[in-house]
């Protein structure tokens, strides 16, 4: 059973072992991430680390979901961009708010100015 939604900020954390990654650890088994977010994560790591088969290596050995950006998926992302405009939120960024509202499950970001949205998803910060 799914518990809650990891943002790109959370996964990252947890790679580069930055403040907060003790807590996306905690919450791993159960949790799911958007397959944008999971795009967002490869992308940066392989900056990090020079090549896309390790940054894959990397991601992929920890315990989480990877969902389907569906066209449910891409209506709710779209329908958040007027109430996340003011605070700068990402496509990507979006599509992991609209999986927890989709879902009906938290957010784990390290992204603090979510704790100011107020668009019906539960936000949890990590550090």
């Amino acid at each position: 059973m799914t518990k809650l939604v990891l943002d790109a900020s959370a996964v990252l954390a947890l790679l580069l072992g930055e403040t907060g990654a003790e807590t996306v650890r905690d919450h791993l088994i159960g949790s799911c991430l958007s397959s944008l977010n999971y795009s967002e994560v490869l992308a940066r790591t392989t900056q990090l680390c020079g090549a896309l088969d390790e940054a894959k290596r990397r991601v992929d050995q920890h315990d989480f979901d990877i969902v389907p950006f569906d066209s449910e998926q891409a209506t709710v992302t779209a329908s958040l961009l007027a109430s996340t405009r003011h605070l700068g939120i990402s496509l990507a960024d979006r599509a992991c708010l609209a999986l927890g509202l989709t879902r009906g499950l938290p957010v784990l970001t390290a992204d603090r100015a979510w704790a100011n949205l107020d668009i019906g998803v539960a936000v949890r910060l990590i550090r």
